[in-house]
C-alpha cells in the first residue's frame, strides 16, 4: 500500500519512517516533506502546498494512495478531512468541526465545561480594556493565550502583571493576525506537564505512551515558549493510576462531548495536561493532531504497526484492535534549533554529522532542512530532532547527547537538560 503524509516537520519525518517499517507499506509520499524525507528510501517528496486540497486529492487518486495522514493542525482546521471524505478517500484526522478543539481555545474551554473535564478557570475577551481590567483584578502569575492557531507561540505564562499586559498588547493588536482577535486568560496552574497523544475512531479512544515536552527555550525551563525543545517517553510521572484517571476524566468525556455535538472525531486527540502537586490531571489544552516533538520520542518505542492502528481509527474499528505494544525502553528526543529561534532565524547553513549520529543508534528526524545541490542545509527554526533509546531514561539521555556531539551547523542551539526532571524525580 501507498500512504500520503501531509506536512514538512520532524513529526512527519517520524510518521513516514515508522510507516515504512510496516510490511504492508511499500511507498510513502510526503507533501511537501523536508530534507530527511527527500533522502529516505521508498519515500518521495511532492511539491504541493498543504492547503492545496484539490491538488493533494488528485495526486492521491492518481498514485493509488491507500490512505492519507495529516500531520499539522492548519490543514485540519481548514477542512482537508472534509474534502477527502467527500471524495470517499480514506484520511486520518478530525473534520474541520472537530479540529476546533485546537483551532479555538475558547471553543475547547466550552467543550470541557460541558463534559466536566478538569481544567483551569478562564475568561475570554476581545477588547483590550476589559482584558486588562480582568488581569489587574486577578493578579500574577496568570496565563494569556491567543484563541486561534499560532504555531505553539501564542501562549504566555506571565509571572508579573507587566508581562501579562505586554502579552495582551501583542495578541490583541495583531501579532498573530486573526488568531489573536480573541484572547483566553487562564488561572496559573502549578505542577508538571504531561502530553498524552491518544488515537480514536470517534467512539473508542486509546492513549499512546505518555510523554513530557519542554516548551521553554532555555535550560531550567527559562526563556520564551517555543514549539517544543525536546521530549521524553514514557514520562514516569504518568503512573498507571494517573493514566486511568486521564482515560476516565479526560479522554473518554472529551470524545463523548464531541459525539454529543454531532462530531465524528477520528484521528489523534492530544491532551496537554498539568499534573497538580496532589497528583490530579488538569487539561492545559487539547490539540487535534500528533505532537511535535512528542511524536519523535513516542514512535521509536512503538512495536505495533502504525498503519494498522491508524487504519482501525479511520474505519471505526478501534474497539476490536489488539492491545498496543511498546518496547520496554525509554526514549529521549532533543531538538536542535537554528540561531535566533524562536524569533528571526538564520537559514542556509550546511548540516553535517547526521550519519555518524545514526551509526551510534540515534534516530535523526529532520524538520527545518532542505536539500540544496545535494547538500543538506538548514531551512527553519527547529532543524533536527535527535532521538535515542535506552534501558532507562538516564541511559537514553546519555545516548542522545553522545549522538548530538557529532552533528554540526553554524549557531546550532539546543537545551542540555532534556528529561532531567525524570531523573531528578521532581
Amino acid at each position: 500500500m501507498k500512504v500520503l503524509v501531509v506536512g514538512s516537520g520532524g513529526r512527519e519525518h517520524a510518521l513516514a519512517w515508522k510507516l515504512l517499517q510496516s510490511p504492508h507499506i511499500d511507498r510513502v509520499f510526503c507533501i511537501p516533506g523536508n530534507g530527511g524525507t527527500a533522502t529516505m528510501p521508498n519515500c518521495q517528496n511532492v511539491s504541493l502546498s498543504i492547503d492545496d486540497f484539490e491538488g493533494m486529492l488528485r495526486f492521491a487518486q492518481v498514485q493509488g494512495v491507500g490512505f492519507t495522514i495529516v500531520g499539522p493542525e492548519l490543514p485540519l482546521a481548514l477542512g482537508i478531512v472534509d474534502y477527502f471524505k467527500a471524495a470517499e478517500a480514506l484520511i486520518f484526522g478530525p473534520t474541520r468541526e472537530g479540529a476546533q478543539i485546537e483551532a479555538s481555545k475558547s471553543w475547547a474551554k466550552d467543550l470541557m465545561q460541558e463534559a466536566n473535564i478538569p481544567t483551569a478557570a478562564s475568561a475570554t475577551f476581545q477588547d483590550i480594556a476589559s482584558a486588562q481590567a480582568y488581569v489587574q483584578a486577578q493578579g500574577a502569575p496568570i496565563v494569556i493565550k491567543a484563541d486561534g492557531l499560532a504555531s505553539g507561540k501564542g501562549v504566555t505564562v506571565a509571572m508579573t502583571l507587566e508581562e501579562a499586559m505586554e502579552s495582551l498588547e501583542r495578541i490583541l493588536t495583531g501579532q498573530f493576525g486573526s488568531a489573536g482577535e480573541t484572547v483566553v486568560i487562564e488561572e496559573f496552574m502549578a505542577g508538571q506537564e504531561v502530553s498524552v497523544l491518544a488515537v480514536t475512531d470517534g467512539k473508542t479512544i486509546r492513549p499512546l505512551s505518555p510523554a513530557q515536552d519542554h516548551k521553554r527555550l532555555g535550560d531550567g525551563d527559562t526563556g520564551p515558549n517555543t514549539g517544543g525543545m525536546g521530549a521524553y517517553a514514557p514520562a514516569p510521572i504518568a503512573t498507571p493510576e494517573l493514566m486511568a484517571k486521564v482515560q476516565t476524566q479526560v479522554l473518554e468525556p472529551a470524545i463523548a462531548a464531541l459525539r454529543a455535538r454531532g462530531i465524528d472525531y477520528r484521528g489523534c486527540l492530544y491532551a496537554g495536561l498539568m499534573i497538580t502537586p496532589e497528583g490530579e490531571p488538569k487539561v492545559v489544552e487539547f490539540n487535534c493532531r500528533f505532537g511535535d516533538p512528542e511524536t519523535q520520542a513516542v514512535l521509536p518505542l512503538l512495536d505495533t504497526n502504525l498503519d494498522e492502528l491508524l487504519m482501525a481509527c479511520v474505519q471505526g474499528k478501534l474497539a476490536e484492535f489488539p492491545e498496543i505494544k511498546w518496547k520496554d525502553q525509554a526514549s529521549v528526543c532533543v531538538v536542535l534549533a537554528a540561531g535566533g529561534y524562536p524569533d528571526k532565524v538564520e537559514t542556509g547553513h550546511f548540516v553535517t554529522g547526521i550519519g555518524k549520529a545514526e551509526d551510534l543508534g540515534a534516530y535523526v528526524f529532520q524538520s527545518g532542512t532542505k536539500l540544496k545541490n545535494n547538500a543538506l542545509v538548514t531551512n527553519g527554526g527547529r532543524v533536527l530532532g535527535v532521538t535515542a533509546l535506552g534501558d532507562d531514561i538516564s541511559h537514553a539521555i546519555a545516548n542522545v547527547y553522545n549522538a548530538i556531539e557529532f552533528i554540526a551547523y553554524d549557531n546550532m542551539y539546543y537545551r542540555k537538560d532534556i528529561a532531567s526532571k525524570a531523573v531528578q524525580g521532581n
